[in-house]
């Protein structure tokens, strides 16, 4: 990990997704989005992983900032850390 804490990535990154993206069963089903609007936050990781850009998906998206884009990679770390204790 580039000899990097997870306190000290966070603190690069500068961005916590819970400022960012919310989940609430009567919009989109539940799944997370950007807070204030119907972009999923998978759309978002979709378009990362197929190689864009941040300014390549704020240009899809106008009302999109660099620092929800951050929220959402943020998000699936926080996800991708997930251990369930057997």
């Amino acid at each position: 990990m580039l000899g990097f804490n997870k306190l000290e990535m966070r603190m690069k990154m500068n961005v916590t997704w819970k400022d960012h993206i919310e989940s609430n069963p009567d919009v989109l089903r539940g799944k997370p989005r950007i807070k204030g609007t119907r972009i999923p936050v998978s759309l978002i990781l979709g378009y990362l992983a197929a190689g864009y850009n941040p300014e390549q998906i704020i240009s899809e998206f106008p009302d999109l900032s660099h620092e929800q884009i951050s929220a959402c990679l943020d998000y699936a770390r926080e996800l991708a850390e997930f251990e369930v204790a057997v």
